[in-house]
């Protein structure tokens, strides 16, 4: 039987583990912090299904790029981020704010009613 749990989550990103282990964490101040972990910090992360956004750390995602970590933010999965060694993190948040805004459809302002419709 397939149980199905609620979560709170409005968005995940996936963040490769075998990239951020080839770094040595690779972020920070001293560049020995994994991206997961600065992530959750920045985007201020709880534990579990309970958090707005989940930050999930992945086996391998199979891109391998040298001296880079492979991310991928849920919400616009076509879209995979090489994110360099020692980057600052506000840069990744600011990537994954503009994808954000990028999937969010075009706001179209509503159309003033036909002058052309029958009277009853």
């Amino acid at each position: 039987m397939i149980r199905v749990l609620a979560s709170r989550w409005q968005g995940s990103v996936l963040v490769c583990g075998k990239c951020s282990k080839k770094l040595g964490g690779g972020f920070g101040d001293k560049g020995r912090t994994p991206l997961v972990k600065l992530l959750r910090q920045a985007l201020g992360v709880k534990k579990g299904r309970k958090a707005d956004r989940g930050v999930v750390e992945v086996k391998c995602l199979g891109v391998c790029p040298k001296n880079a970590v492979v991310m991928v933010d849920g919400a616009r999965p076509d879209r995979w981020m090489l994110v360099p060694a020692r980057v600052d993190v506000d840069d990744v948040l600011e990537a994954l704010s503009h994808l954000e805004r990028a999937a969010l459809p075009p706001v179209s302002s509503p159309s003033p009613p036909s002058a052309s419709l029958p009277l009853p």
